[in-house]
């Protein structure tokens, strides 16, 4: 089974073609990236399929879904990370990954669970209640990714995990994901 079947995809901006006639399938269980440089279109796909984005021509599935006909069903069952991902800095850790869980429309008790198992899952425990405006742009990350965790997606599209994160710090994101 695939979970991301694109097919024919095309992205205009105006008179820009950012993606033409993108085709691609991801099968279930796999690890699937988008590698090129630049301008490339990479981020208008990852958009695309996350629903951010309509198409402009083409067709995209997501987890055996329309991205056209159920955006909202998709986007309660994936969890993404942008690139430029935003952080309410005046926000405790614990607050922000609740503000996400409320968002997300997880009720009380499994919202507070789940925001213990990924403060603990990615090894941030101690920094509950630091608040996020404080936290190395690494730290940052693994918050972002727990947000895209929290509510148990069964897809993950994250847009550049690693960047601007030193050697060492994208060795632990490789492994936590894997």
């Amino acid at each position: 089974m695939s979970v991301i079947v694109v097919s024919d995809l095309t992205q205009h901006f105006g008179p820009i073609v950012a993606v033409d006639q993108l085709s691609f399938t991801v099968p279930q269980g796999s690890i699937f990236g988008l590698v090129g440089p630049n301008g490339a279109g990479k981020t208008t796909v990852l958009r695309s399929i996350s629903t951010l984005l309509a198409p402009s021509a083409g067709e995209i599935e997501v987890l055996g879904r329309s991205v056209r006909r159920s955006p909202a069903s998709i986007r309660r069952q994936i969890g993404y990370m942008p690139d430029e991902f935003g952080v309410y800095g005046e926000l405790r850790v614990w607050e922000y990954l609740d503000f996400y869980g409320r968002l997300y429309g997880m009720q009380t008790a499994a919202r507070n669970a789940a925001i213990r198992d990924m403060l603990e899952l990615l090894d941030i425990s101690t920094l509950r209640d630091r608040y996020v405006q404080h936290l190395s742009r690494g730290t940052a990350q693994r918050i972002a990714l727990a947000r895209c965790l929290l509510h148990d997606p069964s897809l993950l599209i994250l847009d550049e995990p690693a960047s601007g994160l030193d050697p060492r710090a994208r060795s632990e994101l490789r492994a936590l994901l894997a």
